[in-house]
């Protein structure tokens, strides 16, 4: 088989290895030390990507072929111009994530929560490429990304507690049918969640309010995007979905001890809340669950998308093989922030299972 490339994308807020804060405290890994350099001990080649903390899911992907291919940002002629920013952004020629990228070097791309709506789109840019870009833009003065025609460069997709159809921690403010403020909440965790909250809100520069991973987030605008992407038929797709939370007798799901505090106030509000999103999509009881930030159904598989339990000895490509839900919280599959938790075998094992699948492209 060709040269595996394993690509770690962080999620909202988060960072990577072309940021200072990833010698201080890694984001795979965190206080548990660097995932990335144990994974890479063991024979893995392991990248840590570092796309924009509150970008949309466009210019994460943008970013990250970049930084891939070792090229300028290139956010699209027709995007940048709507969504009111620049077109080009970092020039990475000096410095590429890979050494060498080509048809020979296989990426398998692993998303941990936004990071997954990065990669997915990433995969449908490079497979199908960008449509409007293409049609509108001059000849030659289009990114090969928005071009496509690259599907074969992907091996597989891993999404980790990744809001694939949303996650109703944003939806539930904008439900006038529903009171966050009166769910019962520790007062301390009242606190946290406003830090958390500070922490998302991205850079005014006079984009349009649609170009942010806040907007991309939220459930009907999820759902959107899933239908403009597409499971490739000689990819590998998992999902790991997680819930640290418990049903109780009221049929509300409430946080479980040991919970990241920056998410207990959150958990107990998506633990609680049913009703109507503004695009009209009903949520009902059976998103209740959830890890923190990230309801456990929307992290299982796109809505309508073809998925099964995943099986190790039958994994299938061209669709989603759904592990079994992972019991922590959003940053448990991270190594933790102040419950520190040992990831180190789950992804050990993960890894090679993917490096042992047979090769799509010939089957």
């Amino acid at each position: 088989m060709e040269h595996l490339a394993f690509i770690f994308v962080h999620g909202l807020s988060g960072w990577g290895s072309y940021d200072e804060a990833y010698a201080r405290m890694p984001y795979w890994g965190m206080r548990g030390g660097d995932l990335l350099k144990y994974l890479g001990e063991h024979g893995f080649a392991c990248y840590a990507a570092s796309v924009s903390p509150t970008g949309s899911a466009w210019d994460r992907a943008c970013e990250l072929y970049a930084q891939l291919a070792g090229t300028r940002v290139d956010y699209g002629s027709v995007h940048s111009e709507r969504y009111r920013h620049a077109r080009f952004g970092k020039d990475y020629s000096a410095c590429p994530l890979l050494k060498e990228w080509n048809e020979k070097t296989r990426l398998v791309l692993l998303g941990h929560s936004f990071g997954g709506a990065t990669v997915r789109l990433f995969s449908e840019f490079m497979a199908n490429g960008a449509q409007e870009e293409r049609e509108t833009s001059p000849a030659g003065d289009i990114s090969p990304l928005f071009a496509g025609g690259m599907a074969s460069r992907i091996h597989s997709i891993v999404t980790l507690a990744s809001p694939m159809n949303g996650t109703t921690a944003y939806d539930l403010f904008e439900d006038t049918s529903f009171q966050p403020e009166k769910v019962n909440v520790p007062l301390w965790s009242r606190w946290m969640a406003r830090i958390m909250r500070m922490g998302i809100k991205g850079k005014k520069d006079g984009r349009d309010s649609k170009d942010w991973a806040g907007y991309d987030m939220h459930v009907d605008r999820a759902l959107a995007m899933n239908r403009l992407m597409t499971e490739l038929p000689n990819v590998y797709y998992f999902s790991v979905p997680c819930s640290w939370t418990h049903k109780t007798v009221e049929g509300v799901w409430k946080p479980n001890r040991g919970m990241e505090p920056l998410f207990v106030m959150r958990s107990n509000q998506i633990g609680a809340y049913t009703g109507v999103t503004r695009g009209g999509t009903e949520i009902g009881e059976s998103w209740r669950e959830n890890d923190g930030l990230v309801n456990t159904c929307s992290a299982a598989f796109p809505f309508y998308s073809k998925h099964k339990p995943f099986d190790r000895e039958h994994a299938e490509p061209g669709m989603w093989n759904v592990f079994p839900i992972y019991e922590g919280d959003h940053m448990s599959l991270q190594g933790g922030l102040q419950h520190r938790r040992n990831i180190r075998p789950f992804y050990l094992d993960l890894l090679k299972m993917i490096r042992d699948l047979p090769d799509a492209l010939s089957l």
